[in-house]
């Protein structure tokens, strides 16, 4: 029953602290691209993703700690304005939605004609442990954390890593993991229970989730498993040639043989849905997606050893059927 309470906690975590925990924006001035990744004690699809908001060829911005869509909603608007990082900060503590700016924590970065600018918020009323750090190029925030070096740690880990800003990131992140890097999840030994990475590079022209040149997200639904590490797991197979099996209808499916987590991955179509079909041709699984993707995420710690068959769905009409190979030996 560890799984089941481990998900009515979160839930409940969610009403009542609607807390986000630690991340990074960062921009790299040479290849133009902007980036945004975080991690939380939220088991939901948008638990961490929830605060990522990137404008494209401008910047990114984090609102995370008693996170409101109003004040995301708010800094975007006035980074669309052309405000520097400093400027929507300022603004944001000065029109907080609910008048508490001192609850918040924020972390904005630009790319400024490759003159990148950065700067962070901590209100003095956020769960502690808390810190922000911030360098030409990057914003590194959290709250609510086991120690400030979760921060520290995140710092060190994405400047001493030489390779692209995913890299850097997907670093930053590795950086952070420890048992309870956000406290909450400190009794269920991992660091968070939902995490994400997403790079947007200049040719992109839609900054919604799944429809950047790199998207991951990953989230707990049952068993307890390490998100930080199943990300990095989905983002090594994004730079691989060799893990995914891929058919003429663009869908990936890895790795497979899966025994945690598996990815589809999408380079055309949209995934509205999917199902899991068993050998006898009976569905073991079958979601919905709120919003379309082109990545998304499902565990198979549930499933009994065997081959399954998975159909992706765009709008009512199948896209692809993989064979996923279940195998936890």
């Amino acid at each position: 029953m560890k799984h089941l309470y481990f998900l009515f906690m979160f839930f409940v975590s969610i009403s009542v602290f609607s807390q986000h925990t630690f991340s990074i924006v960062a921009v790299d001035p040479n290849t133009g691209e902007i980036g945004s990744a975080g991690a939380t004690c939220i088991s939901a699809e948008d638990g961490a993703l929830a605060i990522s908001d990137i404008v494209l060829g401008v910047g990114a911005i984090h609102t995370q700690s008693f996170y409101l869509p109003a004040n995301q909603n708010n800094a975007r608007i006035r980074m669309e304005a052309g405000d520097s990082p400093q400027e929507i900060i300022d603004w944001l503590i000065a029109n907080d939605a609910q008048g508490n700016p001192s609850q918040r924590q924020y972390g904005v970065v630009d790319l400024n004609n490759n003159n990148p600018r950065s700067a962070a918020f901590t209100g003095e009323d956020c769960f502690e442990e808390f810190l922000h750090i911030t360098g030409p190029n990057y914003s590194i925030q959290g709250n609510i954390l086991i120690s400030e070096e979760v921060v520290t740690d995140m710092e060190t880990a994405f400047l001493e890593t030489e390779g692209t800003l995913a890299d850097k990131l997907m670093a930053a992140l590795q950086g952070a993991k420890r048992p309870g890097a956000d406290s909450r999840c400190l009794d269920f030994g991992i660091s968070s229970a939902s995490a994400f990475l997403r790079v947007a590079n200049p040719s992109d022209t839609d900054s919604s989730y799944g429809n950047l040149s790199l998207d991951l997200n990953v989230w707990i639904t049952s068993e307890v498993f390490e998100p930080i590490d199943a990300l990095q797991d989905a983002y090594d197979a994004t730079l691989s040639t060799n893990n995914p099996q891929s058919t003429e209808s663009n869908i990936t499916l890895f790795p497979n043989p899966a025994d945690k987590t598996v990815t589809l991955q999408s380079t055309g179509a949209m995934i509205t849905s999917y199902t899991v079909a068993d050998v006898n041709g009976k569905i073991v699984t079958q979601r919905e997606i709120k919003s379309p993707q082109n990545v998304l995420y499902f565990d198979v710690l549930q499933y009994t050893d065997g081959i399954y068959f998975v159909e992706t769905f765009e709008n009512g009409t199948s896209i692809s059927v993989e064979r996923l190979v279940v195998s936890k030996k």
